[in-house]
């Protein structure tokens, strides 16, 4: 979906404007993939823009760095008060948050460590990544026919740039075919991930997701959902799936901070359970957008207002 730009970017400690905020054409990363990123979202609340689990965010952009060995020359209180300054000067109600840590120009080659490492933040209007009938009557998803990354290839854990690459071809594939999303398997043949989203279906009124061994980004939407289920009374499991799991579930939903909380209705042409959105996942839904927007008191903690 279309970017609508904004007033500024903070880009290595200062804000610039949008049309200023340029790469070089031999910025290391844009040969080579050599960046981690995080996906946030700032939410409208009773007391204005809140960011949802910043701090989470946060912590695991600084663990993908650590990953990729790349040392963010800021500390982590710095980037969570950059992310929320650069939402502040643009005004924005609700937004997307993408804080990027890459190689920059300088040096080219395989060997990254000679490349210095920059910083960026943008903030963008993104509504429902996914679309909204989707969040509402669910979305079609195929298995792809790309496997999902290995732990032994290219971490699945580090939430890296070059690495959605293995996303995009996947996600390619379902639209050409008719599809909104993708679902990867592993090399097992074991559910993993859509191309951006982690997944949860409900089977005899239990959620069951996959390990984060099975190759799943640890998701901040999926342990925020795991944490709402929980406190909702269901029972909540990590469990391998296979694909026949996904056929015969009872409800499936995916979950992302782009995605947030989406039905699946079909999965290869099958409908799933009522082929629309359940009435967990209803509920579950219903629950994450009402902490987002700051109106359950148990959940607070997991805001960060913009302007305290």
């Amino acid at each position: 979906m279309p970017i609508e730009p904004v007033a500024k970017i903070w880009m290595d400690g200062k804000l610039v404007d949008w049309a200023d905020a340029r790469v070089h054409v031999l910025t290391h990363a844009l040969h080579y993939g050599t960046g981690v990123f995080e996906g946030i979202r700032a939410y409208g609340t009773g007391r204005g823009p809140a960011i949802f689990r910043l701090e989470d965010h946060i912590r695991r952009l600084y663990r993908s760095a650590q990953i990729y060995l790349m040392e963010i020359p800021y500390s982590p209180d710095e980037m969570m008060e950059a992310s929320l300054e650069t939402v502040r000067v643009n005004g924005l109600k609700s937004c997307y948050v993408r804080p990027l840590v890459y190689r920059g120009e300088g040096e080219m080659g395989l060997n990254p460590f000679p490349a210095p490492i920059a910083v960026s933040i943008a903030v963008w209007a993104w509504g429902p990544y996914l679309g909204e009938d989707a969040l509402e009557n669910g979305a079609r998803a195929k298995i792809s026919s790309w496997k999902r990354l290995d732990h032994n290839m290219l971490p699945p854990f580090a939430k890296a740039t070059g690495q959605y690459a293995n996303s995009a071809l996947a996600k390619m594939e379902a639209l050409k075919a008719g599809y909104d999303e993708a679902i990867m398997l592993n090399h097992h043949g074991h559910v993993t991930d859509g191309t951006g989203e982690n997944i949860f279906i409900v089977q005899d009124g239990a959620l069951l997701t996959p390990p984060l061994a099975e190759g799943c980004l640890p998701g901040i939407t999926r342990d925020s959902v795991m944490k709402i289920a929980g406190d909702l009374g269901y029972e909540v499991r990590e469990r391998t799936l296979a694909r026949a799991d996904l056929y015969t579930a009872d409800e499936a939903f995916f979950t992302g901070t782009a995605a947030e909380v989406c039905p699946i209705r079909e999965v290869d042409d099958r409908p799933v359970g009522s082929n629309g959105r359940g009435p967990i996942t209803k509920e579950i839904q219903a629950t994450f957008f009402a902490a987002v927007r700051g109106e359950i008191d148990r959940y607070q903690g997991w805001l960060s207002h913009v302007n305290p």
